[in-house]
């Protein structure tokens, strides 16, 4: 592929960045598929409970400012994971009109299970750890020129490797 702006044909497939970051996405889902399975959880039930296994006992706000979902994506999967015991909603006292989101005991006892899905899932990829930290580094190098609010982690704790 030339890689000169001014002599390349910007409408050919391998040209758009859109079309390798949606093919690596599902790439990516697609190797969680049978990991999660062992959990009983779908890839965005994962999402939400790795929110809620950093952070117990938030809003279904803070979920969706998290996670970059709307309430409308985020009710169901918190009303499925609710249904399978893994956490519980309810309403804050403090302002009724907002949910809290906190995990049950099925659901803390689950974090240990998870465990082993970033290890595995690394050996899916074929990617070594340095190569993950620099394509993560440009994701959120990407989100945050986009417009995405970039969350780094915090300074105690280790990234994860999804």
């Amino acid at each position: 592929m030339n890689n000169d702006p001014q002599e390349m044909d910007w409408l050919k497939l391998d040209a758009q960045l859109c079309f390798r970051l949606y093919a690596a996405s599902r790439n990516v889902t697609r190797c969680y598929q049978p990991l999660l399975a062992e959990l009983g959880l779908t890839y965005p039930q994962y999402l939400v409970m790795l929110v809620l296994w950093e952070h117990d006992a938030v809003t279904v706000k803070n979920i969706g400012e998290r996670l970059r979902l709307d309430s409308g994506t985020l009710t169901p999967l918190l009303k499925r994971l609710e249904q399978n015991g893994l956490l519980r909603r309810e309403r804050r006292a403090e302002n009724e009109r907002e949910l809290r989101v906190c995990l049950s005991e099925a659901g803390q006892q689950l974090r240990e299970r998870a465990t082993a899905i970033p290890p595995a899932l690394v050996a899916a990829l074929g990617l070594s750890l340095p190569e993950i930290e620099q394509l993560r580094q440009l994701l959120d190098k990407l989100l945050g020129s986009t417009g995405e609010k970039e969350r780094p982690a915090a300074p105690d704790r280790p990234r994860s490797l999804d």
